[in-house]
């Protein structure tokens, strides 16, 4: 009878021990999938914000064409489009400093594009110019393109921060070095409206 409930206790142990291994291994590989998600969702990130840079030396040629006296706000987009451009983040390494300085270059593109597009207002000849208004239509588009990026970014990596949060997953993420990720936030002053004057 002894010996039965030895092998019952062996028997036991070893089933235990295999659950343990097994939803280890599969908790790993989950974890693995949405790393490699959240990634890949970064990778699409970048690509949109390197479409966005491709198109800007286009427009500043057209926009110089027309406005050549812009000289200060024309060098301000190609300045801002080079640190844009020279920002770049592992994306095994998306930690809150480095998003930071990401969201910085990307802001200050979008300033001098904004200002750009504040110049052009005064030339209605390149207003009507074909070319400035494709270029400008796929920077519209682009602009889209990259919210609906961002969006999806934070979309993934909120679903691999709670895989990686949650008992007892947390304890398999913290034995294989899996962190939480950051995700994009609103640019500061972004929910205050802006003021209108007539």
């Amino acid at each position: 009878m002894n010996l039965n409930k030895n092998w019952i206790l062996i028997g036991g142990t070893i089933l235990i021990a295999y659950l343990i291994y097994s939803s280890s291994i599969g908790s790993y590989n989950k974890m693995v999938n949405y790393d490699e998600t959240a990634i890949t969702a970064w990778s699409n990130v970048e690509n949109v914000y390197q479409r966005r840079a491709d198109l800007i030396p286009n427009l500043v040629n057209t926009v110089k064409g027309y406005a050549s006296h812009e000289k200060e706000t024309l060098t301000g987009v190609i300045e801002a489009r080079a640190k844009a451009t020279s920002v770049s983040i592992d994306p095994s390494n998306l930690n809150a400093e480095n998003m930071q300085q990401f969201q910085q270059a990307q802001t200050g593109l979008t300033s001098a594009l904004s200002k750009l597009m504040v110049v052009v207002e005064r030339y209605p000849d390149l207003k009507a110019n074909q070319n400035f208004l494709e270029l400008q239509s796929q920077l519209e588009g682009t602009e889209n393109r990259i919210a609906v990026e961002r969006r999806k970014f934070n979309e993934s990596v909120k679903g691999y921060n709670i895989y990686i949060r949650s008992f007892p997953k947390n304890m398999v993420a913290g034995v294989f070095g899996f962190e939480r990720k950051v995700q994009f936030k609103a640019d500061e002053g972004a929910a205050k409206a802006p003021e209108v004057k007539f």
